[in-house]
């Protein structure tokens, strides 16, 4: 493109791209400026991104490549148990100084298996286990095995860990149904396409596993990883939102996956975290509504967390914000996508409004 054209393709004055190649390769253009520069790199061709990445040496050689697998693993276990529980719970933790919007407690919990083990309580009724648990499979399989497996005790240790926080008899207890989970690679033995199809396979592992067999989830017969991961493998329900030479990420319905490429420029995981958990808990919290819909009652909720709160919360979630990265953006629309959470919003905020005449 000509300068000019440049200029109108990313909505800048000929002013401030002449300033970009006056400045020579030492120039770093403002925050905002390169906002518009990483999103215009990310919605680009797969060939321009070839090639800025060859022009800055960035190529897939910057994927970690080793013999073993490596692999921090995030559960996250959503469970609503309403704003009073929620209030009883957070007067004994620490509040969480970056919560913003979404008004939140966390304390460190001891787990039998999970190196590290927070649950944050959500002010808007919803509680939620964050584990972390790394580990080396020899497989994605194995790994996906093990995912499954462990769901089977996860779930009742987090209703029997709420029951003693709450003091409160086993039955009245609400119960997590579901967890997410999120997926940090390191490293492992793929290179190029193959890199990709591991981080696609570890947002979608129902494929490489017998859910229903007779003695729990079991791999599935046959060389079914080897297979996928030499002639590749897509979902139509899987988002992308990495960056090329600076990292790989997918999002998919039942799990993320995330590999950085370049420390400097890629995501933390602290954003990745703080992303699932604040989708989790509305996730949670809207399923809450419908569940009172679905049961016939009139769904309420106290004021505070009323239609008011979920537009709120949507528009917080489906907007742009002028010091997001463009890695952020693609990130939450990923998420946001694969998730559902933007319909399920609307509905419980038409329900709720409903309800109050």
């Amino acid at each position: 493109m000509s300068l000019r054209d440049f200029a109108a393709y990313l909505g800048v004055s000929d002013r401030t791209v002449s300033n970009w190649e006056g400045g020579g390769a030492s120039y770093q253009p403002r925050s905002e400026s390169q906002a518009v520069l990483d999103t215009a790199l990310s919605r680009a061709s797969e060939d321009v991104k070839a090639r800025f990445a060859d022009a800055r040496g960035m190529s897939d050689a910057a994927v970690s490549v080793a013999g073993r697998i490596e692999v921090e693993s995030h559960k996250f276990l959503p469970v609503f148990i309403g704003a009073e529980r929620a209030r009883q719970l957070r007067a004994h933790m620490t509040p969480s100084v970056d919560a913003q919007w979404l008004e939140s407690s966390s304390a460190r919990m001891n787990h039998p298996e999970a190196q590290d083990c927070v649950l944050h309580v959500f002010a808007c009724g919803v509680a939620a286990f964050h584990l972390v648990q790394p580990h080396e499979p020899a497989t994605l399989t194995d790994l996906a095995v093990w995912r499954y497996r462990s769901y089977a005790s996860d779930l009742p240790w987090a209703r029997s860990k709420l029951r003693s926080l709450l003091d409160e008899d086993h039955t009245s207890v609400p119960s997590p149904e579901y967890v997410l989970s999120l997926y940090w690679v390191t490293s492992g033995p793929w290179a190029g396409e193959a890199h990709d199809t591991a981080l696609r396979l570890l947002s979608t592992p129902s494929v490489l596993v017998d859910r229903g067999a007779p003695d729990g989830p079991a791999p599935l017969d046959g060389p079914v990883e080897e297979s996928l991961l030499a002639t590749g493998f897509d979902h139509p329900d899987i988002v992308s939102f990495g960056v090329r030479g600076v990292s790989t990420g997918y999002a998919g319905w039942s799990g993320v996956a995330y590999a950085s490429h370049s420390d400097e420029r890629s995501l933390t995981t602290a954003e990745l975290v703080a992303c699932e958990l604040t989708v989790q808990a509305l996730w949670c919290f809207t399923g809450h509504v419908q569940q009172m819909v679905e049961d016939g009652q009139d769904p309420s909720m106290p004021e505070q967390y009323g239609w008011r709160f979920l537009r709120a919360a949507a528009s917080r979630l489906t907007t742009a914000r002028a010091q997001e990265t463009a890695q952020h953006v693609l990130m939450r629309e990923a998420i946001m996508r694969t998730s559902g959470l933007a319909e399920r919003l609307r509905a419980a905020q038409e329900a709720l409004r409903e309800s109050v005449g």
